[in-house]
């Protein structure tokens, strides 16, 4: 791995500009129904064998000010409750770049490098990383390991495409053009040329509900929240609501966009599991 230094003057390229993707471990006809969700302008395309990509608009770091790590994590997070699979969010602005894992209701793991390179995340986190995607546990995380050693030479958003690069093996194969270190604007247009690309717009408000009627019907939303109907799925319900309501009411106070969504969609999970329960027929 080998690039420039990322140079920041008037006779060089300018420094990154802010962006990120999100890739899940689905297929996209599976994440279209929960990216919904987010209520952010979104565009959907295929990453690889049983992986999507969504490529943000970036309306919070472009328009509001928002720090774009802390918006795509979470992002990350409120797509990760609200489905089976992993989200991994990938961000870049001019200081830094980094990643973020994220799993169910786990913490998220992620790491960080600043912009010419140097690694600024904790070890353990590529170990964890690496176990939570199913990775080999020896040799997958010795080549993790190389991404958080200093001294290669490569810049922030360079560490990235090589992490990208190790991904192949887990079935991740990016689009041609979504590349980290790409300002918004660059990404959202390669991915409006790509054939198979969807727009995931927001819904109106009945349809949400509907979807998220469906999702809990069919149980298609995982492990983390199957209804049966019994004391414990509604203390699930309950514990999510309980967990939603701060969450937004924080996010609302310091205008952060990502963790404002995983709050209501924390709330809209136990809110819509409650009321199922209370208007599913009868055997």
């Amino acid at each position: 791995m080998s690039s420039e230094a990322p140079r920041t003057g008037p006779a060089g390229p300018a420094a990154p500009g802010p962006g990120g993707l999100l890739l899940c471990r689905a297929e996209p006809g599976s994440v279209a129904p929960v990216a919904h969700l987010l209520r952010e302008r979104l565009l959907l395309g295929g990453a690889g064998e049983g992986w999507s990509v969504l490529v943000p608009e970036g309306r919070p770091w472009l328009h509001d000010g928002e720090p774009v790590d802390r918006v795509m994590t979470g992002w990350a997070t409120a797509l990760a409750v609200g489905a089976p699979w992993p989200v991994l969010a990938l961000w870049w602005d001019a200081d830094r770049a980094g990643f973020t894992l994220a799993s169910g209701f786990r913490r998220p793991v992620g790491y960080v490098w600043l912009a010419n390179g140097t690694p600024a995340g904790e070890d353990e986190a590529m170990r964890t990383f690496a176990a939570r995607l199913g990775l080999d546990p020896v040799l997958d995380v010795q080549a993790l390991d190389q991404l958080a050693k200093p001294g290669s030479g490569d810049d922030a958003p360079a560490r990235l495409r090589a992490l990208l690069a190790f991904l192949t093996r887990a079935g991740v194969s990016l689009p041609a053009g979504l590349t980290p270190g790409e300002p918004a604007d660059r990404l959202r247009a390669a991915a409006a040329a790509l054939p198979d690309t969807r727009a995931v717009e927001r819904p109106p408000w009945r349809e949400a509900v509907r979807t998220e009627l469906d999702a809990v019907d069919s149980s298609r939303l995982g492990p983390w929240m199957p209804w049966s109907g019994t004391p414990r799925s509604r203390a699930l319900a309950l514990a999510q609501m309980t967990a939603g309501l701060p969450l937004t009411v924080l996010a609302a106070r310091r205008r952060n966009a990502g963790w404002a969504a995983t709050g209501a969609l924390l709330l809209a999970h136990g809110a819509l599991s409650l009321a199922y329960e209370a208007l599913r027929p009868r055997d």
